[in-house]
């Protein structure tokens, strides 16, 4: 019986490094990873051919590298990439959005009502260019982070809430004219979001496989830090305890002080008076000896 149905081959998959943000005249490699049985691979830019790459062990080593000598607009874009298994080709990867950054001024990131917020209250970033532009992306740092995107001649708001703990985290934020040619990113804003007042929930920083985004690939986890009432109680009582006896000791010190000086005054008092009980009156002249 023939193979009427041959079975689909897996799509690939696609990344960039150092990441799918590269500044200006930088160097990136773009990376296209199949099963170990591909023998080609090739690279698509904007829907048309743009390289073939083959691994450099093909059955040992299952996937191909391309790279970019320097990233600029013409570099930037929509990519896709593709392998051949026997005779066969695979279907396209997801696309891999690979963005410029650099060619437009410096925005700024700012958020309200404040940067340090309670679980459950909303906040709206602002990002504003001085420079005149269509599209602003703000980005969270993080494995899930995908850029959001707003509209705005100078200025795009970014309202989030209620938020929770998965919103904490560090954001900047882009102009932009398209959607892969960004500006320099602002300065980071940390958001930091509170449960109740004895908890707080702190960033840390893990390291991501090569396919995720932001460099450096940074995963925020929040990790909280519980108060435990008997530990601080007991805590308390002995720092109170040690406080009350350093007093104590402060007072007795005073106290031996004040009676080692109360003594020494007593004793010269004594010894002044004995000094002048003992010296010798003058005696009286007779009328013989004048």
């Amino acid at each position: 019986a023939c193979d009427c149905f041959p079975e689909t081959l897996s799509k690939p998959v696609i990344w960039a490094k150092p990441s799918f943000m590269i500044p200006k005249g930088h160097p990136a490699v773009i990376w296209c990873q199949g099963p170990h049985q591909a023998v080609e691979y090739q690279l698509l830019f904007e829907g048309g051919l743009s390289a073939l790459g083959r691994p450099k062990s093909p059955g040992s080593v299952n996937r191909a590298k391309f790279s970019v000598q320097a990233m600029n607009s013409n570099t930037a874009g929509q990519y896709q990439c593709l392998y051949r298994s026997g005779e066969r080709w695979s279907q396209p990867s997801d696309p891999l959005d690979l963005v410029v950054t650099g060619l437009y001024d410096t925005p700024a990131l700012s958020v309200q009502p404040r940067p340090e917020v309670t679980s459950g209250e909303n906040v709206t970033f602002s990002c504003r260019l001085e420079t005149a532009t269509s599209m602003f992306f703000l980005l969270k740092e993080g494995r899930s982070s995908r850029p959001q995107h707003g509209y705005g001649t100078m200025q795009a708001e970014f309202p989030m809430g209620p938020v929770t703990r998965a919103h904490g985290g560090t954001y900047r934020c882009f102009g932009s004219y398209n959607k892969h040619a960004w500006s320099f990113p602002s300065e980071p804003v940390k958001l930091l979001v509170k449960e109740g007042a004895d908890t707080v929930f702190l960033s840390s920083s893990l390291s991501l496989s090569p396919a995720d985004g932001w460099d450096p690939y940074v995963l925020t986890v929040d990790t909280p830090i519980q108060k435990e009432p008997d530990l601080w109680d007991h805590t308390g009582q002995n720092l109170l305890r040690m406080g009350i006896a350093f007093l104590v000791l402060v007072a007795l010190v005073g106290l031996l002080i004040e009676d080692c000086l109360h003594r020494k005054r007593r004793q010269d008092r004594t010894h002044g008076a004995s000094s002048r009980g003992c010296r010798r009156r003058p005696r009286a002249q007779s009328p013989l000896e004048k």
